[in-house]
């Protein structure tokens, strides 16, 4: 296991180096500006879709996607943050409860 774990280091040490190594040109690149805005968009999207959508390895729908229902609509209405994250906790709890 212990191995596992530094094999995980010490690559994402390389991976992080190997960023850091980009010549600028590189990185001032429109398309890579662009792309390197959207990843963590993306990556938020994905792991909101997996906790909403799974239990286990069975997709699922239940409470929590009541709960994020409720976090896209008051997103677009354009609520304060805590608003959006206590409504959604608030949703899906009454919908577990229902």
């Amino acid at each position: 296991m212990w191995t596992a774990v530094l094999l995980a280091g010490v690559g994402c040490y390389l991976l992080k180096l190997a960023g850091l190594s980009l010549p600028e040109r590189v990185l001032s690149h429109a398309t890579v500006e662009r792309v390197a805005d959207l990843i963590p968009v993306a990556l938020l999207a994905a792991l909101v879709a997996v906790q909403v959508g799974s239990s286990g390895t069975a997709l699922t729908l239940d409470a929590r996607a009541l709960g994020l229902g409720f976090a896209v609509v008051a997103l677009l209405l354009r609520l304060p943050f805590l608003v959006v994250v206590v409504g959604a906790a608030a949703v899906a709890a009454l919908a577990r409860l229902v």
